[in-house]
């Protein structure tokens, strides 16, 4: 081999070295959607700001793998149809490695399957329609692409019909359930929570999203002499529920679905929505080092006292600590690779709604059990631990 040889061998070598270390160093896309203006908007943005957190946290430590986390962010508007767009566009042409996020359960079901079909594994991070998870399981399915760390309405419901019924021994209870796919979703299992107990609602009324007037349907429950009721659906109409209730003073106490902590049920209601109860995994109090650093992160970064919607934040945070511990347990960004890692995890996962211990198996991708939750009450504007 001559000199010229030589040099031209030495400097492919160099290029494929730098090639490879620029490979190397090239940013791990996660996508992060959900809706960041409109109605749901404190639960996205509350969801995005608290990954963008985590992201930070992870990328200030030297990222994972030796790279850095990009997030690509998307608004899905609370729209099914833009949901789908989105979850294409990041599939496709962002080259995302998974997708945290989904706030609203029609969205996630309509979008999700493209996260399937690629292999791509997708953190649903808030949405809890109990369906979510079981979209693709076996026989039709070998392997699931869906994970949530999120208490799912079947957990949700029960533990609503449990303090409306056990706790505060109601026996005639309403439902009052938005007309989505959450709402008419997690009326169902309300109503089968319900059954268990031996009890049928003594009315069962439906709303659409922006209604502001409840009347006819608050009126069916109260001549129906309901002692109690019980909400499906997202924070602008649920202070149109405690409102409605206000004008017909008629009060009984309101028991729902976690969206009753979001922060536009709590400004919109007012004095109307003090005593509202529900599910928590996790409420804006700083009982622990880890949620006080979290919470205090928050505060600082958005320049926020209250955070808009404290679950979402929360769960945000942590689906984020969750995907990159099986990124790194993987060893690679492969989306079959991440998902086996995913069912599998050998290290705790220490997160601000809990320490992640093995959260998910093969046949389980609900990281969130029913001992995790706890019941929350609105208090003085804020959400605090039910006595």
């Amino acid at each position: 081999m001559n000199y010229t040889t030589k040099a031209y061998v030495a400097a492919a070598l160099v290029t494929l070295s730098l090639s490879a270390a620029a490979i190397a160093a090239e940013p791990i896309k996660i996508g992060v959607t959900g809706p960041f203006t409109g109605g749901s908007a404190p639960m996205g943005v509350s969801m995005r700001d608290g990954v963008k957190l985590a992201v930070a946290d992870i990328n200030a430590k030297g990222g994972v793998l030796g790279r850095q986390l990009l997030l690509v962010e998307r608004d899905d508007e609370a729209k099914n149809e833009r949901g789908v767009q989105i979850a294409q566009e990041l599939i496709n042409k962002e080259k995302v490695v998974g997708t945290v996020g989904f706030i609203n359960t029609g969205v996630a079901l309509a979008s999700q399957r493209f996260y399937q079909e690629a292999k791509i594994p997708v953190m649903d991070n808030v949405a809890t329609g109990s369906i979510v998870t079981k979209q693709f399981v076996a026989p039709e399915y070998k392997d699931n692409y869906v994970f949530r760390n999120a208490a799912n309405d079947t957990i949700q419901s029960a533990m609503i019909v449990d303090e409306a019924v056990i706790r505060q021994k109601h026996t005639k209870v309403a439902i009052l359930a938005d007309s989505t796919n959450y709402g008419q979703l997690g009326r169902e299992d309300l109503e089968r929570a319900l059954g268990s107990k031996g009890i049928k609602p003594v009315a069962v009324e439906k709303y659409n999203l922006k209604d502001v007037d409840m009347t006819a349907q608050l009126l069916k429950a109260k001549q129906g002499g309901a002692q109690v009721v019980l909400t499906y659906g997202i924070g602008p109409e649920l202070a149109q529920i405690a409102n409605g209730m206000e004008k017909l003073n008629w009060r009984v106490p309101i028991i729902g679905s976690w969206t009753l902590s979001m922060g536009n049920f709590i400004d919109n209601a007012g004095k109307n929505g003090e005593g509202a109860r529900m599910p928590q995994t996790f409420i804006q109090d700083p009982d622990t080092p880890k949620r006080k650093a979290f919470i205090d992160a928050y505060q600082k970064a958005y320049k926020v006292d209250r955070i808009p919607s404290p679950v979402s934040a929360a769960q945000g945070y942590d689906s984020i600590y969750l995907l990159a511990a099986a990124i790194k347990q993987a060893g690679t960004t492969d989306g079959v690779k991440v998902r086996e890692a995913l069912e599998n995890l050998n290290t705790t996962v220490d997160g601000v709604v809990t320490s992640y211990n093995k959260p998910y198996t093969h046949d389980d991708h609900e990281a969130i059990k029913p001992n995790m939750v706890v019941i929350g009450e609105v208090k003085s504007g804020r959400v605090v631990l039910a006595k």
